[in-house]
C-alpha cells in the first residue's frame, strides 16, 4: 500500500492481513481473510459485524498487541512485522491510543495518576507526565475530578478517563473497541460528541469497532466484517 493517498498521510494500514488459530478438526479456524485498510490522518472510522465476526482480533493486530498469520501492518510508515516485542511496545506507546468497552483504569490511582501512567512508562519526568495529564483531564471536562479515584466516579466520567489516558501520549490513531457498550443511552452519546471533538481539535484518526448501527451511522467511514473479510460498508 501507498503511505499517502490524496492529500491525506496514511497514519495505520493493514495489508493482506489473515489470522488463523489452532486447527479444529484438522482444520485451522480463519477468523480474517486477506484484511486490507488504511486509516488516513483525521479520519474517523467505524467497523461493524456480528458478535464473534473478529473485529477485535482486528483492532488487536492494527494495534499490534497481536500479530497476524499473513500481511502486513504498518503506523506511520513502520512495519511491525520485523520488530521486535519491546520495539512494537515502543511503537505502540507513542503511536497508538486505546480505549476498551471496560475502563480498565487502576482502582488504586487517582484520575490524574492514571493518566500520567503512560508517560511514567515512556520514563517522563514525574512532573511533565503530571503536568500534561492534567491537561488532558482538562480538555475532556474533568479538571474538578484530578484526585478522585474511579470508583468515585460515574461510567461516563471513568470513560473520559480512559480516552485523556489514551491521547496523553499524543498518539496518530485512537482504537476505541465497544466503548460505548458498558454506558447508558446519555453517557454513549456524551462519549460520542467527545470522540468527534477530540478528532477535530487533535486532528488524531479514530478507529471505533461495534455492532452499534446508530453508533456507526455517525462515523464518516464505515467498514463491514463479515466472515473474516471487510468490506466497506458506505
Amino acid at each position: 500500500m501507498n503511505e499517502t493517498s490524496g492529500n491525506k498521510r496514511v497514519v495505520l494500514s493493514a495489508n493482506n492481513v489473515e489470522k488463523n488459530y489452532g486447527a479444529v478438526g484438522g482444520v485451522p479456524v480463519e477468523v480474517l481473510k486477506g484484511v486490507s485498510l488504511e486509516i488516513h490522518a483525521g479520519d474517523i472510522t467505524a467497523i461493524v459485524g456480528a458478535s464473534g465476526s473478529g473485529k477485535s482480533t482486528l483492532l488487536h493486530i492494527l494495534g499490534g498487541l497481536d500479530r497476524p498469520s499473513h500481511g502486513e501492518v504498518r503506523i506511520n510508515s513502520e512495519s511491525f512485522s520485523s520488530l521486535s516485542e519491546s520495539k512494537v511496545c515502543e511503537i505502540r506507546n507513542r503511536s497508538i491510543g486505546f480505549v476498551y468497552q471496560f475502563h480498565h483504569l487502576l482502582l488504586e490511582f487517582t484520575a490524574l495518576e492514571n493518566v500520567a501512567m503512560p508517560l511514567l512508562m515512556r520514563e517522563d519526568s514525574v512532573a511533565e507526565a503530571r503536568e500534561k495529564a492534567s491537561d488532558m483531564l482538562t480538555r475532556v471536562g474533568l479538571d474538578h475530578r484530578l484526585g478522585h479515584q474511579p470508583t468515585e466516579l460515574s461510567g461516563g466520567e471513568r470513560q473520559r478517563v480512559a480516552i485523556a489516558r489514551a491521547l496523553v501520549t499524543g498518539p496518530a490513531c485512537l482504537l476505541a473497541d465497544e466503548p460505548t457498550g458498558n454506558l447508558d443511552k446519555s453517557s454513549a452519546a456524551d462519549f460520542m460528541d467527545l470522540m468527534f471533538q477530540v478528532n477535530e481539535e487533535l486532528e488524531t484518526s479514530v478507529v471505533v469497532v461495534t455492532h452499534d448501527m446508530e453508533l456507526a451511522a455517525k462515523m464518516y467511514r464505515t467498514y463491514r466484517l463479515d466472515d473474516g473479510c471487510l468490506r466497506p460498508d458506505r
